[in-house]
């Protein structure tokens, strides 16, 4: 009895993980720290108590000016437009920052898919603390949620690539995130069902054009570039990931020669890319390797987007990198409404930066 191929599956990816306390406090102190004029401050480089919050509301000109301090009210965030969520711990923790006694119920998790329309969050507490921290929330939330709707986008459409039955290349981040943002951009990232590249310098290393350029390596001369990848992996811790990018197959054959763990086939044609995997995929089989060495993945990277990503997803790659998940961001749109704790029904929106 025959049967259909399974359609084409996104590459696993697992649930998408919690941001780290301390990393949210960081986020939503540094945010709010440069709002309300207090970022080199040193009085609030410590915890915050009652009288370092006290001061930092006293800072928003407006708010302390109209709004008596033992007021109470409701904030109800709801979205405007289709998406995918991520940020919402930071969202809660931005109120909580000026009210400890805040108190946010989620109705959405990061991850999910909204509608518009769609209630997401309700928080009750001092009003002082809501109009503060309501635009610092929003854009925290707001962009991240961005980033993971545009994510899932490329997701979606990397999958629409690859046939019956196949597993769909990752889609991988960058380090083209906002100073001072990365850990929330790449959590954000991971909601929208993408993966992460390295987190910085730190953690994995990878030769670019430029240090093969200004090593002196002849890029024609593929024995010196394995050569010089081989010294730099030596160098390198042995649990380590090296990615090398390469511009031509014979760079990429260096690259695996020297050991790479991950060669990046940068700007090459959709069709050209299909063919240097399959040759670098039979080269590479026959490459001495460690037991314990990571298995060899090729990624495309350079000049995939929207339009082009399901062609790439087509090629045989492990993995395909986009810079444009975090560089180049459209907010989603969610609108926080504000009401007296005492009058609460149906909130009024405040749309207002």
């Amino acid at each position: 009895m025959s049967s259909e191929p399974a359609p084409p599956q996104a590459a696993s990816r697992p649930d998408v993980p919690r941001l780290a306390g301390r990393e949210i406090e960081d986020l939503v102190r540094l945010a709010l720290r440069e709002d309300l004029g207090v970022r080199r401050d040193p009085a609030f480089d410590g915890p915050w108590g009652a009288a370092e919050v006290a001061a930092l509301l006293e800072r928003d000109l407006a708010t302390a000016s109209a709004i008596e301090p033992g007021t109470r009210a409701v904030g109800v965030l709801t979205a405007k437009g289709r998406g995918v969520l991520a940020g919402l711990e930071v969202y809660a923790a931005t109120f909580r920052a000026l009210d400890p006694a805040a108190e946010t119920v989620l109705e959405k998790t990061d991850g999910e898919r909204v509608l518009r329309g769609d209630l997401v969050a309700r928080t009750v507490c001092s009003a002082r603390a809501l109009l503060t921290g309501e635009r610092t929330a929003l854009n925290l939330l707001q962009r991240a949620s961005g980033i993971a709707t545009l994510t899932r986008r490329f997701v979606d459409a990397a999958v629409k690539g690859v046939k019956a039955g196949r597993t769909a290349p990752g889609v991988f981040d960058t380090r083209k995130t906002a100073p001072g943002l990365r850990v929330l951009d790449k959590h954000a990232v991971v909601a929208g069902g993408g993966s992460n590249h390295r987190y910085g310098l730190y953690d994995e290393a990878m030769l670019k054009d430029n240090h093969l350029d200004l090593s002196g390596v002849d890029a024609s001369d593929e024995a010196a570039r394995a050569e010089f990848v081989a010294r730099v992996r030596q160098a390198l811790p042995a649990n380590v990931r090296l990615h090398v990018e390469a511009r031509s197959e014979g760079e990429a054959r260096g690259a695996l020669r020297g050991g790479a763990d991950v060669v990046l086939l940068d700007n090459f044609a959709p069709a050209d890319l299909a063919l240097a995997v399959r040759h670098l995929r039979a080269f590479a089989k026959d490459l001495e390797r460690a037991p314990d060495a990571l298995p060899i993945e090729f990624e495309a990277s350079g000049g995939i987007d929207m339009e082009t990503i399901a062609e790439f997803a087509g090629t045989g790659v492990d993995r395909i990198s986009v810079g444009a998940l975090t560089h180049s961001v459209r907010a989603l749109d969610l609108s926080l409404g504000i009401e007296l704790e005492s009058l609460s029904t149906e909130p009024r929106t405040q749309d207002d930066a």
